[in-house]
Parts: C-alpha cells; structure tokens; sequence
C-alpha cells in the first residue's frame, strides 16, 4: 500500500466526503502560495510544466502550448482558489468552476457520497460557488503573475438555481461577460444533474440561444478588454443518445463553437440522490468522444473526461479522438501524486499516441 492509501483508509474514509475535500483543498490551495514550497514541489512532481512548446507531451490547444495533456476536470476548484498549486502538483491544465453570476450556496448537505466498492463519487452539490464577480478577481490577480500567466485555466460556467429556464441564455452571457477576458477557455455546463431543469437545456432548440448568448457576451468583453478572443465548448452528459450527441456536434458546427467537452456525471444508477462518478464512466466516454470526432472532423477541440485513472485511460480517450483529457474522482483516491504520475507516464510515451495533438 501506498503512504496515501494508508492515510485514506486510516483518516479520509471514516470522515465526511465533503468535509475530508475541503481539509485536502485548503492543503493545495495554502501550498501554491508558498513560492519556495511550490517551486520546489513543481520541480520535484512535474518538470515538464516548464519545457514550453516541442517539449515531450505538450499540445498545442486554443494557441496555447498546454505542457501536459492530463488536466484537471471543473468542480474540484469551484472558485479558482488554488490554480497554482494544482498546477504545482502536476495537472497541465486546470478547469474552475462551474461559477454561477451570483454566489449560491448550493444543495442542502448531505450532498456527496463515496461509493468505495466502485471507487466512485456521487454528488448533488448545485453549483455552490462564490460568484463571477468574486472569481472573475481572483483570476485577474492570478494573472499578473508570471506563473499565473503560464498556467492555463478554463473556466465552467452554468445558470443559478433561481433562474428559469427561459433565463438561462443571460445567466451564461453574464458569467462569459465577466471571466472571458481571464480564461484561456470558457465552458457551458448544461450537463450537471445538479441543478433541476438543466439537463433539458441540452436539446439543441434550448442550447442554441445560450451558446450564442454567451459567444457574443465573450467575444464583446474580450474585444474592450484588448485580449485574444476566449474558445467557447459546451459540456454534455453521457446519459444523452447517440443522435443526441450528433445533435449537439451538428449544433457547434452550425454556431462555429470551438469544441465540445464529454461527459459529465451518470444518473445511470440506483445508488441515490446525485450523478455518479468513476471508473464506470471511462467506456461511455471514450465511446462519446469518438463519436464526437467522428461527426465533428479534425478541427474542433474535443476534451475527454470521465473514469480515468491511469496513463492507459488517457491515451484510451486520445486514441479516440480527444485533444486534452481530464479526470477528477480518482484524485480523491490516489492521491496528491496522481496527476504527476499520469502525465510523467504519457510525456515518456508522448510518441506512440497517434491520435489528439500531442507534440
């Protein structure tokens, strides 16, 4: 067993899911602000973040070089309080959110659940976030540091419980207007099953206003605020049929979106309140993702995440078509070495994946 395991089964598994996140958070968010420590961290755990463009394993996504194609996946940072250290312990990118125009609290606890036996997670968390506004600050003064400037961040955005779905298409031009000109990225989340009603936002008649609401908001905050214009993808479900994914693949050629970001959680399961995930999600996602390439063509972004937990997994979803991949339940599992783990495995294979744009 690994010094971590020991420390999961002996601390983290008898306390709170919620509670235990928050305790390890805090840990990466006080560590990234600890220039020596995370200096000295990142050089340890992920050597490759400053190789630049043509190092081993880099892609060259949204005209950035991102140096590693395994990043972390929205929802464990839900306000961008700890970039820098997530990056310190490996991820080559970082998605925040999902961030609503206002703070909410979310869903009334309990809200997340371990399924230990399928080294999964269940949650019903509801967008808790602490506001656009409040993020949109917190990325500005990130990014005037030379680190900060190096990291590359997306942001998900999503609609506030309150709003109807009538709304919908405002509350995601609010939060494009206020983060564009800070996110190397912008993701619409119209797939969590968190938020009631949101799901149904994934039918192309629903999805069209709110991809053009927010484009046009994106494209008018990056344009007064001198910056390049922010790529725009949109998140969707495992859960949806086939003809639905084409749908939507068919809806981001239409509207010129720059990619699309498969899957989120399953409500697929009898266990409880919640979506699911897990391992349990990586062949429906990688069967997603090359559904996705193939309707789509070459050149639209295509992020695969869902059920990773090894360098094999990754290059599974590669090898299907996506440009970058992500993961997020098994870093409750594995540990703070994971990521560093995942992407030093894949940069020293980085010449044997055929597919994505792996330099």
């Amino acid at each position: 067993m690994t010094p971590y395991s020991l420390l999961f089964d002996a601390v983290f598994k008898g306390m709170d899911p919620e509670r235990a996140h928050e305790l390890a958070f805090r840990a990466i968010e006080t560590a990234g602000r600890v220039p020596v420590l995370r200096d000295v961290v990142q050089g340890a755990l992920a050597p490759y973040l400053g190789r630049g463009a043509g190092g081993p394993g880099s892609v060259e996504v949204f005209g950035r070089t991102v140096p590693a194609p395994f990043g972390l996946a929205g929802g464990f940072d839900k306000n961008a309080r700890a970039v820098r250290g997530l990056t310190m312990l490996g991820f080559g990118f970082v998605e925040v959110g999902t961030v609503t125009p206002r703070p909410q609290p979310g869903n009334e606890t309990p809200r997340m659940w371990r399924e230990l036996d399928l080294r999964g997670v269940r949650n019903r968390m509801g967008f808790n976030n602490d506001g656009a506004a409040e993020m949109a600050e917190r990325l500005r003064a990130l990014r005037r540091t030379p680190a900060g400037r190096a990291a590359v961040v997306g942001v998900n955005i999503g609609k506030n419980k309150t709003t109807s779905a009538a709304d919908a298409a405002s509350d995601y031009a609010a939060c494009a207007r206020l983060l564009a000109p800070h996110a190397d990225y912008l993701v619409v989340n119209v797939s969590s099953p968190n938020t009631p009603g949101l799901r149904d936002l994934q039918t192309t008649e629903e999805l069209r206003p709110i991809l053009s609401a927010a484009r046009e908001a994106a494209d008018a905050a990056t344009a007064a605020a001198g910056v390049r214009r922010t790529p725009l993808l949109v998140k969707i479900a495992p859960d949806l049929a086939d003809e639905d994914v084409d749908a939507v693949a068919d809806l981001a050629l239409e509207l010129g979106l720059d990619g699309v970001v498969a899957v989120n959680t399953t409500i697929g399961h009898d266990l409880g309140p919640g979506g699911l995930s897990g391992p349990m999600l990586l062949p429906r996602g990688v069967q997603v993702v090359r559904r996705l390439r193939d309707r789509l063509g070459p050149d639209p972004v295509v992020i695969g995440v869902g059920g990773v937990r090894t360098a094999d997994d990754v290059r599974g979803y590669l090898r299907a078509g996506a440009d970058l991949v992500q993961g997020y339940t098994s870093f409750v599992y594995e540990g703070p070495l994971w990521p560093s783990r995942i992407n030093r495995a894949l940069t020293r294979s980085a010449g044997s994946i055929s597919a994505g744009s792996i330099a």
